[in-house]
């Protein structure tokens, strides 16, 4: 089954955060797996040119994770701490280490859609709409699209 999907992105008028909607040829389990699953994770993150590396990964409620990600010798790191895993959603913060008083507080819940099939809806409420305007203008958008084609492939080829 060919899912060809874009994330969807809005920003809450009323509040500083982003809400992403994006559904995939996958169960919950398999896609909460690529999310949790370090090897996996590293795989499919982020736009097409860069490489990734976990530093470290404690994937359960109350562990905290850290991964730099590097494109021609420059390194972007990024770092946070699970407050919450389930098999319907992950609760974590997220800070990317370019801007370190900039922590956001994501939401991702996986929504079962029958037929193998999964939405996710992830929510990220930023410091500020200052942060939350800086996140949408800095071209993400198209990484995170980029990162979830990679997803894409991986799930087709029963790597999760």
């Amino acid at each position: 089954m060919t899912i060809a999907a874009q994330a969807r992105f809005e920003a809450d008028p009323a509040l500083p955060i982003v809400h992403l909607t994006r559904d995939f040829a996958a169960s919950p389990e398999r896609l909460l797996t690529a999310h949790t699953d370090p090897d996996l994770f590293s795989r499919w993150v982020g736009p097409d040119s860069l490489t990734t590396r976990i530093d470290y990964w404690d994937a359960r409620t109350g562990g905290n994770w850290r991964f730099v990600s590097e494109r021609e010798g420059t390194e972007f790191g990024f770092h946070g701490c699970f407050h919450e895993i389930r098999a319907d959603r992950i609760v974590q913060t997220f800070s990317w280490e370019g801007e370190p008083d900039a922590v956001s507080l994501e939401t991702l819940r996986f929504e079962d859609l029958g037929d193998g099939r999964t939405r996710l809806r992830s929510q990220s409420l930023c410091d500020s709409f200052q942060a939350r305007d800086g996140w949408l203008d800095s071209h993400i958008q198209a990484g995170i699209n980029e990162g979830y084609r990679k997803l894409d492939q991986l799930l087709a080829g029963d790597a999760a």
